[in-house]
């Protein structure tokens, strides 16, 4: 999960960028297809079919869907808002996890875990600062792409043990390629012509992402949810130093303290949880 954080922070730090100069739905479009084709390969090395009967389950169409929005409103962030403060609102993903598993799991949640959820939710609203005069609705933009993650990550783990990562991983990015290819039919702007740094960038995005998403998908469908989902915050500490020492970005007392609730509250958590687990 750890090394799935770092890749993802390196992902989003050259998408960040190319997408000042390249229309977004443009870099999706490229993005999806090019991670497909490469986890297409590395499907076909593992002997593991692409097209199976257990794609077109119902689990496997609403990965799909959280999926499209997962990766179409997060990508939407990066780019539109600051690194960091995207980074922080993709923290309350294990709070989401924990109560998306309790109800489309039926996995056990105690009252002690309902409050440090709670308080994690309350942590997400310090970093939002809706009442504030500087408060952003694109900051929205993250809180949504979370909640597509969290639905990709839970149907992902429930997904048919047939349908490898690399099986998953083709699928993914096949629905990041139609959010690109949608979003730029309602963007409406034109396609632009690469120059070789931006095709390096995506290049180099592409490599990390693909990495990410492979740890990513092992590390959900191994152990326990809840004792895997806490590493996740490792991600808030590679994001916010790339937004600090690459873009530039400032942090406020608002924003720290917000993290260091959510946080908080999710390695709250996952001790609870190992605990439980120790008890069994």
């Amino acid at each position: 999960m750890i090394a799935s954080m770092a890749g993802f922070s390196i992902e989003d730090a050259f998408l960040k960028t190319v997408t000042k100069q390249v229309p977004v739905g443009q870099v999706l479009m490229m993005f999806g297809a090019a991670g497909l084709c490469v986890f297409a390969l590395m499907a076909r090395r593992a002997g593991a079919p692409l097209f199976q009967p257990e794609v077109l389950t119902q689990r496997m169409l609403y990965r799909a869907v959280f999926e499209f929005f997962g990766r179409l409103f997060y990508i939407l962030a990066i780019a539109l808002t600051p690194m960091s403060s995207a980074t922080a609102i993709l923290q309350a993903a294990p709070l989401f996890v924990v109560i998306g598993a309790r109800i489309f799991l039926r996995e056990k949640v105690d009252g002690k875990t309902w409050v440090a959820i709670l308080a994690g939710l309350l942590g997400v609203m310090i970093i939002l600062r809706p009442s504030a005069d500087d408060f952003s609705a694109l900051s929205l933009l993250a809180v949504i792409g979370t909640l597509g993650f969290v639905g990709r990550d839970l149907f992902s783990r429930t997904a048919p043990p047939a349908l490898t990562k690399e099986v998953l991983g083709f699928y993914g990015f096949s629905t990041m390629m139609i959010a690109g290819a949608s979003f730029a039919l309602w963007d409406g702007k034109a396609f632009v012509s690469l120059e070789l740094t931006q095709a390096l960038m995506i290049g180099a995005a592409l490599v990390a992402g693909v990495f990410g998403y492979t740890a990513l998908m092992t590390a959900m469908r191994t152990g326990s949810i809840g004792a895997v989902t806490p590493y996740r915050y490792s991600r808030l500490l590679f994001g916010i130093s790339i937004g600090v020492m690459v873009f530039g970005e400032q942090l406020d007392a608002p924003m720290l303290l917000g993290c260091a609730v959510v946080i908080g509250a999710g390695l709250f958590i996952g001790w609870q949880n190992q605990r439980r687990q120790l008890a069994q």
